[in-house]
C-alpha cells in the first residue's frame, strides 16, 4: 500500500509542470549540463538515457558529503550497507549486496575522474565535485561488464585559469566535523594545479553497552586530490589526476535486539587506502575531431570485520542460556576479517570524429586487476588466502547519423573479452576465457529546440564465473553470464524559456541467467557456531520495468522547486531457491520465486523539495526523500519499512561568507540500511532460527555550516 507521503508526491510532480505558467517570470534559465559520461560529452537534453545529474548547488541543498547520500534521492536507486557505509549499489533493481568472498562482478559501475571506483566507493565524497551523473541502464558500449545495470560517474572541478580558494566546515551531532579546503593555482601561461583536502569525522550512531564506547561505528575519512592541467598547444592537452584516500571506519552494526545499543567485545573495521592516478591526453583535430587517451591506476588496501556473534562472552548469566542450566558452555565467541589488495590499471583509447551529420567514435580499452584475498576466521585451522587475476580486452564503436533535420539514428556495439584466474591455499585453481558483446540502437526526434523524444534498445552483460569454496554442491561451482535487454522511450524538455527542465523515461528490462547472491548457512551439530557460504548461483529470467521522472524548475525569482520518481515491479522468472528458509535442499525441495520480487527494489522511489530566497542573501531548502517497502534478501521473506526523510538547510551569505543550519532526517525517522533473517545468532534465544537482524541508517543528525570563499 503507498503511504500517504508518496500519493501526495505522486500527485504534485504532474501538477508541477503546469506552475512555471502562472509563476513571475524568472530573470534567469536553468544552465544546460553537459553529461561527460558520454562518448561524445553531450547535452543532458540530447542523451537518449534516463541521466540524473547532480551539480555543486544540488549537494550543497541538503549538506551531502557522500555518495550514499546522493543515492538516496536518485529514482530506482538504492544501496545496501552492512558496512560503515552504502557502496553496493542498486540501479532498477540489479546490483550487489554485499562481497564476502571473490570473485563477484559487479553490476553497477563507478568512476572518479577517469578512474574505476567499482566495489570501492567508500571513499567518494563531495570533495570539490563538479558534478554526479547517473545513468540507469545498461551502459554496454561505453562501459561493458562493469555497467550491466548502469553507471555513476563522478567528475571534480577542472583547473581554472584564475586563482580561487576556499575553505568550508560542518559541524553537527554525534562529534560529527567535515573541514575541507579547496585552492586553484595558475603556474604559467597554459598550467595550473588545483589542490584539495578533505577530513570528515563523526562518532557514529551506536552506543557500545559492554564496552561502554559511544565511537565503535565511527566515522574517521580523509580524502587529498591533486590536479595539473597542462595546455601544451593550441591542439595538444593534458590532465594528471593523483587521488588519495584514507577511510579509518569502524562497523560495529549489529544489535541482537534491534536497538541502537550493541554488545560486541570486538568490534569490527571496514577500512581503505587508496593511492589512484591517472593521465588524460587530448589532441583536436583541424577538422573538430579529437584523439583521447587515458591511462589510470588504483590501489587499495581494504579491511572489513566484524564481530560475528555480536555480543560478548557473559551475555547469558543470569538467562535461559546460562552454563548453570545446561551443563555446558551454550555461547561462542567468533571474529571475522577480510583483508584484501585490489590492483586496477587501465589503458582508455578514443578517437572522436568531428561535427557533422555523420559522427562516430572509436575506441579500444584494455585493463586487468588483481584482487588478493586473506581471511582471518576464529574458526579456521588457517588463514585463507585467495588470488583473483582478470584481464579484460574490448574494442568499441558508435556512430550517429541524422536522417533528417529532427531524426537521427545511433548504433553502439562493444566486443568484450575476459580471462581470470583464480588460485588459494587450499590447492584450488580456476580459471575461464570468455568473450561477448553490448550495444545499444537509439532514436532521437527533436521536435524542436526544446523538446527531444527517444527510444532506445540496449544491451548489457556480465561475465560468467566460479564459485571456489569447496563446501559448494558441485553444481553450483559456475555460474553462467547474465545478459540485460532494455527497452526504453523518453521525453526531456526545457519549459517556459528554459526555466523549467523535466524528463520522463518508461522502462523494460529482460535479464537471462540472473546471478543472484546467495548463502549457504552450515551449522555444528549442536546449532552452533555456524558458518555462512557465500556464493553467486544463476536463476532462469527476471524482468523490471517503471518509470523515472524528473524536474528542476526556477518558479521566479524567489521560489525553485524540484522533484523526482521513481516507479518500477520487478520479479524473477524460472527460479527455485534451495537457499531460501522455507526450502528443505537435503530432500531436494526448493522454493519457487516465479513472481517474487527483486531484493532492493522498492516499488517507489521520491524526492521533493524547494528553495526560497527569502532576500539575496537568505535561503530555506526544505525536501523530502522516500522509498517503499522492499526485500531485504531473495532467501527469506523480511521487508524494510516503507520512508520518509525531512531534510531542511537555511543559509545566509554575505560577500565572501556563507553560514548555514541544516538538518538531515529531522523527524528522526527509523529506517534500514542491511538486514539477515536466515541464520541463528542469539543464545538467549537458544540460537532460535530465522530472527530478523538490521543495521539502521542514519537518524536525525542537526548542524551548522560555514564557508569562505577567497577572491
Amino acid at each position: 500500500m503507498q503511504r500517504p507521503h508518496a500519493l501526495f508526491t505522486l500527485a504534485l510532480l504532474p501538477a508541477a509542470l503546469s506552475i512555471p505558467v502562472y509563476a513571475q517570470q524568472a530573470e534567469t534559465a536553468i544552465a544546460e549540463i553537459v553529461v561527460t559520461a558520454d562518448l561524445r560529452g553531450s547535452e543532458q537534453i540530447d542523451i537518449p538515457a534516463s541521466v540524473s545529474i547532480y551539480n555543486q548547488v544540488d549537494l550543497q541543498r541538503q549538506s551531502i558529503s557522500h555518495l550514499e547520500q546522493v543515492i538516496a534521492q536518485t529514482p530506482n536507486m538504492n544501496f545496501a550497507s552492512g558496512a560503515s557505509r552504502g557502496r553496493f549499489l542498486q540501479i532498477r533493481g540489479i546490483g550487489e549486496r554485499g562481497q564476502f568472498i571473490e570473485p563477484v562482478n559487479y553490476s553497477v559501475g563507478v568512476l572518479v575522474d577517469g578512474i574505476d571506483f567499482t566495489g570501492i566507493s567508500t571513499a567518494i565524497t563531495s570533495l570539490d565535485v563538479q558534478q554526479i551523473e547517473i545513468l540507469r541502464g545498461p551502459q554496454g558500449t561505453v562501459y561493458g561488464a562493469n555497467a550491466l545495470a548502469g553507471l555513476v560517474n563522478v567528475r571534480s572541478n577542472p583547473v581554472a585559469d584564475e586563482f580561487a580558494a576556499e575553505i568550508a566546515g560542518q559541524f553537527g551531532e554525534y562529534d560529527t566535523a567535515n573541514l575541507s579546503g579547496v585552492v586553484n593555482l595558475p603556474l604559467a601561461d597554459g598550467l595550473g594545479l588545483r589542490l584539495a583536502a578533505q577530513q570528515n569525522h563523526s562518532d557514529g550512531y551506536r552506543d557500545n553497552a559492554y564496552l561502554n564506547r559511544d565511537d565503535t561505528n565511527e566515522l574517521d575519512e580523509t580524502n587529498l586530490r591533486a590536479t595539473l592541467h597542462w595546455q601544451a598547444s593550441r591542439a595538444l592537452s593534458f590532465n594528471w589526476t593523483t587521488f588519495y584516500a584514507d577511510v579509518d571506519n569502524g562497523y560495529d552494526g549489529f544489535s541482537l535486539d534491534n536497538t541502537w545499543e550493541t554488545y560486541s567485545d570486538q568490534p569490527g573495521r571496514d577500512t581503505q587506502e587508496t593511492v589512484a592516478t591517472s593521465l588524460t591526453a587530448q589532441y583536436e583535430l583541424d577538422n573538430g575531431g579529437k584523439l583521447i587517451g587515458s591511462f589510470s591506476t588504483a590501489d587499495s588496501d581494504i579491511e572489513y570485520s566484524y564481530d560475528e556473534d555480536w555480543v560478548y562472552v557473559g551475555i547469558c548469566e543470569n538467562t535461559a542460556c546460562d552454563f548453570d542450566l545446561w551443563g555446558f558452555d551454550w555461547e561462542y565467541s567468533s571474529f571475522d576479517q577480510y583483508l584484501r589488495d585490489n590492483h586496477n590499471n587501465a589503458l582508455d583509447l578514443r578517437f572522436i570524429s568531428g561535427p557533422g551529420d555523420t559522427q562516430w567514435v572509436a575506441g579500444f580499452y584494455y585493463r586487468d586487476q588483481t584482487e588478493e584475498l586473506e581471511r582471518v576466521y576464529t574458526y579456521a585451522s588457517d588463514n585463507f588466502i585467495s588470488e583473483f587475476d582478470t584481464e579484460n580486452l574490448a574494442v568499441y564503436g558508435e556512430i550517429q547519423q541524422a536522417l533528417s533535420d529532427q531524426l537521427s539514428v545511433t548504433f553502439g556495439l562493444r566486443w568484450e573479452s575476459q580471462e581470470a584466474n583464480y588460485s588459494d591455499n587450499t590447492d584450488v585453481v580456476l580459471d575461464s576465457d570468455d568473450d561477448t558483446w553490448g550495444g545499444k540502437l537509439a532514436l532521437s526526434y527533436q521536435m524542436n529546440d526544446d523538446h527531444t523524444l527517444y527510444g532506445v534498445l540496449s544491451r548489457g552483460y556480465k561475465f560468467g564465473s566460479f564459485n571456489p569454496n569447496d563446501a559448494i554442491a558441485p553444481e553450483f561451482r559456475q555460474y553462467d553470464p547474465e545478459y540485460l535487454n532494455n527497452y526504453e522511450i523518453g521525453l526531456k524538455s526545457n519549459l517556459a524559456g528554459g526555466r523549467v527542465f523535466a524528463q520522463v523515461a518508461l522502462f523494460w528490462q529482460d535479464r537471462e541467467d540472473v546471478q543472484i547472491s546467495t548463502s549457504k548457512v552450515n551449522c555444528a551439530p549442536a546449532g552452533f557456531p555456524c558458518t555462512f557460504d557465500d556464493y553467486l548461483d544463476n536463476a532462469g529470467k527476471g524482468t523490471t520495468y517503471g518509470l523515472e521522472a524528473q524536474i528542476d524548475a526556477q518558479l521566479n525569482n524567489i521560489v525553485t522547486f524540484y522533484g523526482s520518481l521513481g516507479l518500477m515491479e520487478s520479479e524473477y522468472k524460472d527460479y527455485i531457491s534451495f537457499n531460501h528458509v522455507d526450502a528443505d535442499p537435503e530432500n531436494n525441495i526448493g522454493v519457487n520465486l516465479d513472481g517474487h520480487e527483486l531484493p532492493q527494489a522498492p516499488s517507489y522511489t521520491f524526492t521533493v523539495g524547494t528553495e526560497v530566497a527569502f532576500t539575496d542573501n537568505l535561503l530555506l531548502d526544505i525536501s523530502v526523500i522516500g522509498k517503499d517497502e522492499y526485500f531485504y534478501s531473495n532467501d527469506h521473506e523480511y521487508k524494510t519499512d516503507a520512508q520518509e526523510l525531512l531534510n531542511a538547510r537555511l543559509v545566509y551569505s554575505a560577500d565572501n561568507w556563507e553560514i548555514g543550519l541544516w538538518g538531515r532526517n529531522i523527524t528522526d525517522e527509523e529506517t534500514t540500511v542491511r538486514g539477515f533473517g536466515t541464520f541463528p545468532n542469539d543464545p538467549r534465544k537458544l540460537y532460535a532460527e530465522n530472527e530478523l537482524y538490521v543495521q539502521y541508517g542514519e537518524p536525525r543528525v542537526l548542524g551548522i555550516s560555514a564557508k569562505y570563499t577567497f577572491n
